[in-house]
């Protein structure tokens, strides 16, 4: 782009509601540099579990572009989101995408950093040195039932206030003392707003997710199984589930008029969980005495999506890496007392999403080539596709 600023105007001004992006907003690597400044650098972004760091110098990366953040939990049990980078030449402090340490040394010229990112080590340097204008720059990071959220901004608003609608939707599933049964990534040579595109709308799930579109009732049009969820209303409220729907836009999450949503959706052909056939797979979450017959669709902020069934959760993270370079972690909880092999076999627990982002990896892999063709012209979504229409809508503003 020669002027990229002019240039993105005028993308965006001549966007034709109703349509897919420009095959720009896909590829070109100053729009990229544009979505990590007005989204990605300002919002409450999902990044694991407290169960992935439950003891003093357990940590894991969080990697997002060029960016690196370190989560660790400190000798006083607080975690941090502390900045890959050293305060001296820049390195990378941790280079293990996790582990556990005592400090965090820098393997380049021996920085050593306490667990709370100050520093403490400064080889060889002058007495006048002062290290405690030198530890490591963090991130904001706040919990929410068990799910950590960073944000890069020190001015954003705190998560709290964004994530409020959604408290009693949560609280019946306790996920903050559940556990991490299994983590996949993904690799996905596309852009990341390919990848969100696709979770967000279900017109593919019938000719691409067969095994999906079984026991969900997506893949048809909500009228057609009017009865049967209204019989999962009246269960989800006898088991003390929220039966109102939330759809918030705006708020603390990130950009304006990023999403907080919150849904339960029947599952059909006598379906009670995300399973091989259907059937329960681990035990119960939180406080849960039964199953209703449905599973929670969830999004807190742009790229942060999830299942809540009543006995597993499954969380999804999109993050871009570059601008053909998505990272797609799909995430499974159980409750902290299951064990794997008794309470629940981990093939028949993950089988369903396995299946299902494998064929999305694929598809979104696709999509990328097509959108690359100097023949792509975009079509118009079809009445299946309006939450994908309103992401791309959304997306506009946050970037203008």
């Amino acid at each position: 782009m020669d002027n990229p600023t002019a240039v993105l105007a005028d993308l965006i001004a001549k966007q034709q509601p109703g349509y897919p992006l420009d095959a720009q907003f896909y590829r070109a690597p100053e729009v990229f540099e544009r979505d990590l400044e007005r989204i990605f650098l300002r919002s409450w972004l999902y990044v694991g579990h407290v169960s992935q760091v439950p003891s003093v110098g357990d940590f894991f990366l969080f990697e997002l572009g060029e960016e690196s953040l370190i989560i660790v939990r400190d000798t006083k049990q607080e975690l941090h989101a502390l900045i890959n980078v050293c305060r001296h030449r820049g390195s990378h402090v941790c280079s293990e995408p996790s582990g556990n340490v005592r400090a965090l040394v820098c393997p380049y010229h021996g920085w050593a950093y306490d667990l709370a990112g100050n520093l403490r080590s400064k080889r060889a340097m002058p007495e006048s040195f002062d290290r405690t204008q030198y530890g490591l720059k963090r991130a904001r990071l706040q919990i929410f039932h068990g799910l950590i959220f960073v944000n890069f901004w020190s001015d954003a608003p705190d998560l709290e206030e964004a994530v409020a609608p959604l408290q009693a939707c949560f609280a019946p599933y306790r996920l903050v003392d559940a556990v991490v049964a299994h983590r996949e990534r993904y690799s996905i040579d596309a852009n990341w707003k390919l990848a969100v595109e696709n979770f967000m709308e279900c017109y593919h799930c019938a000719p691409a997710h067969p095994e999906y579109s079984r026991g969900h009732s997506k893949k048809a049009p909500p009228s057609e199984s009017e009865e049967e969820r209204q019989i999962m209303l009246k269960r989800a409220a006898e088991l003390g589930l929220a039966t109102e729907s939330v759809f918030v836009t705006g708020g603390a999450a990130g950009p304006d008029d990023v999403e907080i949503f919150y849904e339960r959706q029947v599952l059909l052909n006598g379906h009670v969980t995300g399973s091989p056939d259907g059937r329960p797979v681990a035990p119960l979450l939180g406080d849960l005495e039964g199953y209703d017959g449905a599973g929670a669709d969830i999004q807190i902020g742009p790229v942060s999506f999830g299942l809540l069934y009543a006995d597993h959760a499954v969380l999804y993270r999109f993050t871009p890496r570059a601008p053909q370079k998505t990272d797609m972690e799909v995430v499974w909880l159980v409750n902290s007392n299951a064990r794997e092999g008794v309470d629940y076999d981990l093939e028949k627990l993950t089988w369903l999403w396995r299946v299902t982002s494998d064929a999305d990896q694929r598809i979104i892999l696709n999509n990328q080539k097509g959108v690359n063709s100097r023949f792509y012209e975009p079509g118009p979504y079809s009445k299946m596709e309006g939450y994908a229409d309103g992401f791309a809508q959304l997306y506009l503003s946050w970037i203008k």
